[in-house]
């Protein structure tokens, strides 16, 4: 059931990475006002012209959209409780798609949804600029750690598993040496050598 799960929740990441993630990334590409930053520009090549950007609208919307998708991605990642698939579907489709655009760049562009899109020309973008590699590589890892792949056990008590309270259950302390003259109905009580005494009544 944990993995069914996981295969919803790598769906859900796959559908954040195409659209909140793409939308976010264009536009943070884009951000008005401003071009490409410049190395030893003046400040008119800057964004908003090297002022804040906190004011702008469309910019907080495309952070939040990029920022929410990795904060999934992370905790996919990172979440033992939760299965390998949630982060490792999505991952594997990255790296894949990646690998396709290294042997063939017509092709895997040409495979990308809503093309004529502000998504399907985000996800262009990521798949482009390598980012989309370096996401896929990171959400796979899961996929390789054992223990990601096994239910977490929990063993209850014995007082629990018989439906008793555990806090109400009594503890008893018992000398080794009386349990072994006392006997039961296996074994037959041990008589002292002689010369020895019993536990102490």
């Amino acid at each position: 059931m944990r993995h069914v799960i996981g295969i919803v929740g790598a769906i859900g990441l796959a559908a954040a990475m195409f659209f909140a993630a793409s939308f976010g990334y264009l536009r943070l590409l884009r951000i008005p006002g401003g071009s490409i930053p410049v190395v030893n520009g003046s400040a008119a090549t800057l964004p908003a012209g090297g002022g804040s950007l906190l004011h702008d609208t469309s910019v907080l919307w495309a952070f939040a959209a990029v920022a929410g998708t990795l904060l999934i991605a992370g905790i996919f990642i990172a979440v033992r409780q939760v299965s390998p698939l949630a982060a490792g579907l999505p991952g594997l489709v990255a790296v894949a798609w990646t690998v396709a655009y290294g042997f063939n760049v017509q092709r895997a562009v040409h495979y990308i949804p809503l093309r004529g899109d502000t998504f399907g020309t985000g996800f262009e973008a990521l798949l482009a600029n390598g980012i989309l590699a370096g996401a896929g590589l990171a959400l796979v890892v899961p996929l390789f750690i054992p223990s990601r792949w096994r239910g977490q056990r929990r063993y209850l008590p014995q007082a629990a598993v018989a439906g008793g309270d555990l806090a109400e259950a009594p503890t008893q302390t018992m000398d080794p040496t009386s349990l072994a003259l006392a006997g039961n109905d296996e074994f037959p009580a041990v008589t002292p050598y002689p010369g020895t005494q019993g536990p102490a009544q």
